[in-house]
């Protein structure tokens, strides 16, 4: 279920960069469009800086998420089906894949600090927080763009995405 990953069981306190958010409302749009949609069209329908949202598109597509199309009526358009591409690929093209917790090895500090030989095995916040990250990954990776898109839609009674489309097509230029 998609409120599931808002609402995880094991939430890992990270933040995600803005780019993220704008990332998946824009493969999102991406997914309606029957032609390439310039980097400022997006930006203007999301109400973003066009020049901050067009390095998140540089990202999407330097890990092929999205490509771009050059000349007069060029733009972006999605590499692949909208079912085919996860929220985990767009967090990890933005933000990368690397675990949000950073293990200092506080462990060895202080008074009672244990030597590094003590220390070669995770302690039990890093296996904790290693679990987290991992249910997090995981129910990323079990939603699609398309997932997103039928939420979007029916969260609007099912007007949103017929709306994207013909805006995107020429209307509210």
């Amino acid at each position: 279920m998609i409120s599931d990953i808002f609402y995880p069981r094991y939430a890992v306190g990270m933040k995600m960069s803005t780019g993220v958010e704008w990332a998946m409302h824009c493969c999102v749009s991406l997914g309606q469009a029957t032609e390439p949609v310039p980097a400022a069209r997006l930006a203007e329908l999301h109400g973003v800086p066009t020049a901050y949202l067009a390095k998140h598109l540089q990202a999407l597509s330097r890990t092929g998420i999205v490509r771009s199309v050059p000349g007069p009526a060029g733009g972006y358009v999605l590499t692949r089906p909208a079912a085919r591409i996860t929220m985990a690929q767009v967090v990890e093209a933005v933000d990368g894949a690397e675990s949000a917790f950073r293990c200092t090895e506080i462990r060895r500090n202080g008074p009672l600090g244990l030597p590094a030989k003590s220390c070669r095995t995770r302690c039990a916040v890093h296996r904790a927080m290693d679990a987290a990250d991992a249910a997090w990954r995981t129910a990323l990776a079990g939603v699609t763009i398309a997932d997103l898109a039928a939420s979007i839609d029916a969260d609007s009674s099912g007007t949103a995405l017929s709306e994207v489309r013909e805006w995107l097509t020429g209307g509210a230029r």
